[in-house]
């Protein structure tokens, strides 16, 4: 019997070459060089360096302007404010394109550069009711063949700040989305055990994961994210919690720094940053050698919260190898783990790899290895998902569902 595709001459990160077997989108086989089943379709990719498919752990599909017309950055009255960026965004929103049109334009973007998964945070809250999820889960429905997509359904507004939340984030659960979110329960909402109530009582009615943006600095970040931790622990629900952002652990003293990593480890809360530019992010080593899970995303892409962002993943792990001062071969594949292996633990990925029985997600790299495409960022890539081709040299090649 054939297998459906064979892709020969792949080249992995040390530098064995091996065929790569696909049998219903799923990885059969890796075999020698020397051995060659037979299957339906023959791909060569001449001795490309192969990779998993990038894991974009936190992105917002339905307010990035990629595609649209540019939109000069507003700055905030006196350095960065939430809720001065949450009203610049809704001002934004009301001249935007429609979303589905930008959310499509990001997509294209992020798959082309090698995306394979994806979690997005959609707004679920008093401003804008379900009307963006609907938006969103629509659109996840059109790309099922190129991306897996979770959402998150995000309280942009606050949820005791803003009437009707508590309710709206239990619906969104009911008609599509996958986890529940949370924003700054201290600084926004200025009730951290009554929000986090709301969250963990809706995880814990649907059963569903949460991920809680969380910008406050300092000893109020780092005490939010005992207490999330906390509440993650006492719900049994350790591996199913990520904190996004955390910018409080990139400015505390490295003694609380490595208490708070031990507290991280034993709740199993996971740390999502993405390194932004000027402000002081989580130390990445310090955590993964305290056992946390640290992954990453683009976050904001061309919106009103910043006009950067390009949907590379690659592109991120040199950010996040470059502000961490990584150099040597051993951190340019931590950063790159990051994107990869580290951001499917954290999502809570069924069959993510390159190994047998995976999904057969994977991008081709002009590299010779994965260091040397942490710093080199090639642009000459193809993508494929579960073994088809939906993406060659920053084009859409697949069909959507």
């Amino acid at each position: 019997m054939a297998f459906d595709t064979i892709f020969l001459n792949a080249r992995f990160d040390g530098g064995a070459r091996h065929h790569i077997v696909v049998a219903d989108g799923r990885i059969a086989a890796i075999t020698p060089v020397d051995e060659r089943p037979a299957a339906n379709e023959t791909i060569d990719l001449d001795n490309a360096l192969v990779v998993p498919g990038f894991v974009e752990g936190h992105v917002h599909l339905d307010t990035s302007f990629y595609g649209d017309a540019w939109r000069p950055h507003k700055p905030c009255t006196n350095g960065f404010n939430v809720h001065e960026r949450v009203a610049f965004q809704a001002q934004n929103m009301a001249e935007a394109a429609p979303m589905d049109v930008r959310a499509r334009n990001q997509l294209d973007l992020c798959i082309a550069h090698g995306t394979t998964q994806m979690r997005s945070h959609v707004m679920v809250d008093g401003s804008v009711g379900l009307k963006s999820l609907e938006t969103i889960l629509r659109v996840r429905e059109e790309y099922s063949g190129l991306i897996d997509i979770q959402l998150v359904a995000f309280p942009q507004s606050g949820i005791l700040a803003s009437p009707g939340t508590p309710q709206l984030l239990d619906e969104a659960i009911g008609i599509g989305a996958d986890l529940v979110g949370g924003l700054d329960p201290a600084s926004f909402d200025r009730d951290v055990e009554k929000h986090l109530d709301v969250v963990f009582g809706v995880a814990g009615k649907h059963g569903v994961d949460v991920d809680i943006h969380l910008h406050d600095m300092g000893t109020l970040g780092a005490f939010e994210i005992e207490q999330i931790a906390a509440r993650t622990r006492a719900l049994g629900m350790e591996g199913h919690v990520a904190v996004s952002h955390a910018y409080g652990l990139g400015d505390i003293p490295m003694d609380q720094l490595k208490r708070i990593g031990d507290i991280l480890t034993d709740s199993g809360v996971a740390i999502m940053t993405n390194a932004p530019g000027a402000r002081p992010f989580p130390p990445i080593l310090t955590l993964r050698n305290a056992g946390v899970t640290v992954f990453s995303g683009n976050d904001n892409i061309r919106d009103s919260w910043w006009p950067y962002g390009d949907g590379d993943m690659l592109r991120r792990a040199t950010m996040l190898g470059y502000r961490s001062g990584f150099n040597i071969d051993e951190e340019l594949r931590v950063a790159f783990d990051i994107v990869t292996e580290a951001g499917a633990k954290a999502l809570r990925l069924e069959g993510y790899g390159l190994r047998v029985g995976a999904k057969a997600d994977f991008v081709t790299l002009q590299a010779e290895h994965v260091p040397e495409a942490v710093v080199a960022v090639p642009q000459a890539r193809s993508v494929y998902k579960e073994g088809k081709p939906v993406a060659s040299s920053g084009k859409i090649v697949g069909r959507r569902a």
